[in-house]
């Protein structure tokens, strides 16, 4: 199976979870729907310490824990609340990386950034799109990794927010073994257009803010152009 096969098993999942996700359901049964649903589509297995969701709620969205020690916290999604879902599918040595935040509001889940109520979480949901553009934008084959890390890191902080990974990365290469990943970080001078896929992952939030956002997509270079798997 090709990468963008099982990167369209990640996309397909979020798309199930935002039709099902309700105020009342707790982070327990979103992971075994998320994993589930994407096991029926044709993962054979999760490639991030095998938990094939990563899923935080509310004020548990600024957390960055690696996924070695990674526990569901025993949580009921609120009326109003936040939720972001990291996804890590593989079907053999291939690997899928998706990550999304969802809103709820009144509810149910908004779909559409623009029609969320609560500004300051349509602006976190705009803020990463925008970062996604400015990758499009800014990304060539042979911008360095670290390049790239001082790019995205002083746009993050001209927007207003601040990186919230535990390692300070905002994203690594896709492999076939964890170990053998590299990421965008200070001192990685490897070029982008060394690697056959990268993801990029920031997860943001307000200096003082209560919420973290993250949107996480793999990306390719084709023809020299960057462009979204």
């Amino acid at each position: 199976m090709k990468h963008f096969e099982v990167q369209k098993i990640a996309k397909q999942t979020v798309e199930f979870l935002q039709s099902q996700i309700r105020a009342g359901m707790t982070l327990t049964e979103i992971r075994r729907l998320a994993e589930n649903k994407m096991l029926s589509l044709g993962a054979t297995s999760f490639w991030y310490w095998n938990v094939g969701a990563f899923v935080f709620s509310g004020g548990d969205t600024v957390l960055s824990v690696s996924g070695r020690h990674y526990k569901t916290a025993e949580k009921v999604i609120a009326e109003n609340d936040i939720i972001t879902v990291d996804l890590s599918p593989q079907v053999g040595d291939v690997w899928g990386d998706f990550a999304r935040t969802i809103i709820i509001e009144n509810g149910a889940v908004v779909t559409d950034a623009d029609n969320i109520n609560n500004f300051e979480w349509k602006q976190g949901l705009l803020t990463e799109k925008k970062l996604h553009g400015e990758l499009l934008k800014f990304a060539a084959p042979q911008t360095t990794f670290e390049e790239l890390y001082f790019y995205m890191n002083d746009l993050i902080s001209k927007s207003g927010y601040k990186n919230l990974d535990f390692m300070g990365n905002l994203g690594h290469s896709i492999a076939t073994c964890k170990e053998d990943r590299i990421y965008i970080e200070k001192g990685n001078r490897a070029q982008l257009g060394s690697v056959d896929y990268f993801t990029f992952e920031p997860h943001i939030a307000l200096p003082d803010g209560n919420f973290g956002y993250k949107r996480e997509n793999i990306y390719f270079f084709e023809n020299g152009k960057l462009k979204e798997l």
